[in-house]
């Protein structure tokens, strides 16, 4: 039975915080809001919690999972990042965006792409997710909350609750989130940015 904590979107309670990270660190799953639409996320080096995500979403391994990241100095841990698509990356976070960017040696070999050797990664602007990878101090895994057999994200906490109750270990309830998935860009091209996926994020400053 999933745990349900009620989180101020603007004061978040550190002892909620705290207990959330407790919960990942013991390879639970979280359903966090975020910026655009809800994420399920867990621990990024947890094997066992990486597969059941997977599970829950109905996606293999050639489907990016997206590393959450505090701000641009952690994204650089995880993805080679030049001159050109650091600017690019400035200018966008925190915001509703994913970008694939080739992946470091930092990343275990089984969340990159399997062929391609990529790895999205965003910067959420949302104060209950930084304040959660905050008290973590690593990157979460996640990925839009869209259930296998539904069209759209799911965006209301008690929704989640409902059809995850049996599944994960907590949901964060801080109101709905918005309807919209991230934008995804592809930087790992060294020409130009491809759009992936429009979604909540303008991809107009990428020249899209």
């Amino acid at each position: 039975m999933s745990q349900f904590f009620q989180i101020h979107p603007d004061n978040p309670q550190q002892r909620l915080i705290k207990q959330a990270a407790q919960i990942i660190h013991a390879g639970g799953i979280v359903a966090l809001p975020t910026d655009s639409c809800y994420a399920l996320v867990c621990q990024l080096d947890n094997k066992d919690a990486v597969e059941r995500v997977r599970r829950i979403r109905g996606v293999d391994d050639k489907h990016h999972l997206t590393l959450l990241c505090r701000d641009l100095s952690e994204i650089a841990q995880y993805a080679k990042v030049d001159n050109r698509q650091y600017r690019l990356l400035k200018a966008a976070t925190p915001g509703p965006y994913t970008f694939i960017l080739e992946a470091t040696k930092e990343v275990p070999r089984r969340l990159s792409h399997p062929s391609r050797k990529t790895i999205g990664l965003r910067v959420p602007e949302n104060t209950i997710a930084h304040a959660l990878l905050a008290e973590l101090g690593q990157p979460l895994l996640g990925t839009t909350l869209m259930l296998p057999e539904q069209e759209h994200a799911l965006t209301s906490a008690d929704d989640i609750r409902d059809a995850l109750e049996k599944q994960i270990e907590l949901v964060i309830d801080s109101g709905a989130c918005s309807l919209e998935p991230t934008t995804v860009i592809d930087l790992s091209d060294e020409n130009q940015p491809v759009l992936v996926r429009q979604g909540r994020g303008d991809a107009s400053p990428f020249g899209l």
